[in-house]
């Protein structure tokens, strides 16, 4: 691959900054490296520009700094290591499952229980090779705590829940198979959802900011890890990008 990262000239928003790491809040909508068909504003681009060579290059020349990943349509936090001993110190942690890691989301329905841990292995679907699927047989063994935090219920609106998910294991599309395992799916999810929600009575302000959002309602609220140099756990938090807001706070409004 004779490929050469190119820098592009995109506004970060980033959290905390040292010598060691950077966390940095991902807007939706943003790919985190360089792939099949993305190749000028991803996240990778924006760091080479205004690092340049100040990140790792533990995962090559293609993912500077990069030691995990969120999904394109999620936003949120997000680690990235300026060297490469930092780079090594936190992969072990996402190894041994010890980084703390928090979404938010909401669902469609209602999740039974209401808190619990889904365990399965996760694979690549045979059907559609950009979606994962959980698996008897094989994969990767994903984790997932959840806990719902609301029910909302109103006489327009159809059953949403606000949940709150710890991940143990971070795999591809981790929560997104987890929620469709459970027989729900996210609001706004565009590849695992279901493809034409039908509603009998509708609030229409509630159809409007449904259709404003860009993607899964889905957030990376908050980060914890051992920081590499420090030795000390640091802790991160993030506000709901907009859309998300918007729609949750509409939906208090009108839960009864």
């Amino acid at each position: 691959d004779t490929y050469k990262l190119l820098p592009s000239k995109i506004k970060l928003d980033v959290q905390f900054e040292d010598d060691d790491v950077l966390v940095v809040n991902k807007p939706k909508g943003m790919v985190v490296h360089p792939g099949a068909g993305n190749y000028q504003n991803t996240l990778a681009n924006a760091l080479v520009y205004k690092y340049k060579n100040k990140l790792s290059n533990t995962n090559g020349d293609l993912r500077p700094g990069i030691v995990h990943r969120i999904d394109k349509e999620t936003s949120g936090l997000l680690i990235v290591a300026k060297n490469n001993f930092s780079h090594s110190k936190l992969g072990k942690q996402f190894n041994d499952h010890t980084i703390k890691r928090k979404y938010t989301c909401l669902v469609w329905g209602v999740i039974r229980p209401l808190e619990g841990r889904i365990e399965t292995l996760i694979s690549r679907n045979k059907k559609n090779r950009q979606l994962m699927t959980v698996s008897d047989l094989n994969g990767k063994k994903a984790i997932t705590n959840y806990k719902t935090i609301k029910v909302f219920n109103g006489k327009d609106i159809p059953k949403i829940s606000l949940i709150e998910c710890k991940l143990e294991t971070g795999r591809t599309h981790q929560i997104r198979v987890h929620m469709k395992y459970k027989g729900s799916s996210l609001l706004g999810d565009k590849q695992y959802g279901k493809k034409n929600v039908k509603f009998k009575k509708i609030n229409k302000e509630f159809l409007l900011n449904l259709s404003a959002l860009n993607g899964q309602a889905l957030h990376a609220t908050s980060l914890g890890f051992i920081h590499p140099t420090k030795k000390k756990w640091v802790n991160f938090e993030s506000k709901l990008p907009y859309d998300f807001k918007k729609l949750l706070n509409l939906l208090q409004n009108l839960s009864s």
